[in-house]
């Protein structure tokens, strides 16, 4: 019965640019590294690291990646390229954009190349594998695309309405067979959702020390595991099941066993390396500037005072700019300034060797003019001081003399006030 609809395969998945062959499997996968090293570069300055930086980690990254899938096609699948029957030559090995990149091979020696780089650089690699795990689900969604170009790991027979069509002759084809499960669209569209899953995991808990890299490994086995069962190209069986169908089951538990025991990991992970700008333009997170100089910004504010820094005390700013504004001199006064700042010194200076305490030296003056003089017998000194005050009396009432005592009393003390400052400035 033929189905009642289908999804054509491309007519060709290599365009000539005159010598320069185009091929779509590459095309795919290069698309694939481009928008997990933007995704990448995203989440990485959002939780604080410096910008470039997954650019600069996606060097070690591809290459690593591409040697280790091609490794694992050609060591799993060796029966392709080596024995008299083979259908490719060994040299055929070396033809990457032909197809056969093996996915555990690509993430674990591509992981490697992403831990030398973050080494070099002083950085975290866990923190780095957290944060490029949704993007690495993302890169394989659209990579898988090439799959569908090159008409390659397709699933068994089906009518399904979303049946993939595959030219006769493909290896894995089966004679009077016309459509397939489309696996390269199932594996496609799990790693979407597994990205999308992972983001929303990371935002709603905090998932560090490679616990959000062990998540996706886990989901994407998990996926991988049923997709496997699906397909029908030449592979090695071990008790009923593909090879790879149990590579995705002891990686499943390997990354389960690690989100376990992960879970207490509270250390701090390093996410700028030392002397690194933290968003790209500005001071590093411990107040350097781009060349590990200490940065002036974060010591002054514009206008150079220490109301701008960045601990916030206010109240230290105020104190000195009110003590800058009291040392400096007025214009024209600064001789009498420092005369009298030289003679209060000075008198302070004798009144301590005197005993006196040089910030009250005019109080205690004072208190020692008020103690009466020892007397001396036979003499009437209360007396005479109370006749001394009422000179200025007679029958009459005061004269002149009396209110000018009084005045010089009143100026003498209003003089002890500013005397008394001095002494205590």
């Amino acid at each position: 019965m033929p189905p009642l609809a289908s999804i054509p395969s491309p007519s060709q998945g290599v365009w000539d640019l005159g010598p320069i062959p185009i091929r779509a499997y590459a095309l795919c996968i290069v698309l694939g590294v481009i928008v997990a090293v933007w995704i990448g570069e995203r989440r990485w300055r959002a939780r604080g690291g410096a910008a470039g930086t997954i650019t600069d980690l996606a060097v070690w990254a591809v290459p690593f990646g591409l040697v280790g899938g091609r490794l694992y096609h050609v060591i799993t699948d060796w029966q392709l390229y080596f024995g008299s029957d083979a259908p490719n030559r060994p040299i055929d090995t070396l033809f990457i954009w032909k197809g056969g990149l093996g996915i555990w091979g690509a993430i674990a020696l591509g992981a490697l190349g992403v831990y030398i780089g973050c080494r070099r650089r002083g950085i975290s690699f866990t923190a780095v594998a957290d944060t490029l795990a949704p993007a690495v689900a993302v890169a394989q969604a659209i990579g898988r695309w090439g799959n569908y170009f090159n008409q390659e790991l397709f699933g068994s027979p089906t009518t399904l309405p979303w049946g993939l069509e595959i030219d006769p002759g493909r290896p894995g084809a089966i004679p009077g067979v016309e459509t397939y499960h489309p696996t390269f669209l199932y594996e496609s569209l799990w790693d979407l959702a597994l990205a999308g899953v992972l983001i929303l995991l990371s935002r709603r808990f905090t998932l560090r020390h490679g616990r959000l890299l062990a998540l996706y490994v886990a989901g994407y086995t998990l996926g991988r595991f049923w997709i496997e069962g699906l397909r029908v190209d030449p592979a090695h069986h071990i008790l009923g099941l593909r090879l790879n169908q149990w590579t995705s089951v002891v990686i499943f538990l390997l990354a389960v066993a690690y989100f376990w025991f992960a879970r207490n990991r509270t250390g701090e992970e390093t996410v700028v390396a030392p002397g690194e700008l933290a968003d790209g333009d500005g001071p590093a997170a411990d107040g350097t500037a781009a060349d590990g100089s200490p940065d002036a910004s974060g010591a002054a504010g514009e206008d150079g005072s220490a109301a701008e820094r960045g601990d916030g005390s206010e109240l230290e700013a105020e104190q000195a700019k009110v003590a800058a504004f009291t040392s400096a001199p007025v214009a024209g006064t600064a001789d009498v300034a420092d005369t009298d700042i030289d003679a209060d010194a000075d008198a302070a200076a004798a009144a301590e060797a005197d005993g006196v305490d040089p910030a009250h030296q005019r109080d205690q003056a004072d208190e020692s003019d008020t103690v009466p003089p020892a007397t001396v017998p036979g003499s009437t000194p209360a007396v005479e001081d109370g006749l001394d005050g009422l000179d200025g009396q007679d029958g009459d009432g005061q004269d002149g003399d009396g209110q000018d005592g009084q005045d010089e009393e009143r100026a003498g003390e209003a003089q002890a006030v500013p005397d008394r400052e001095a002494g205590q400035r």
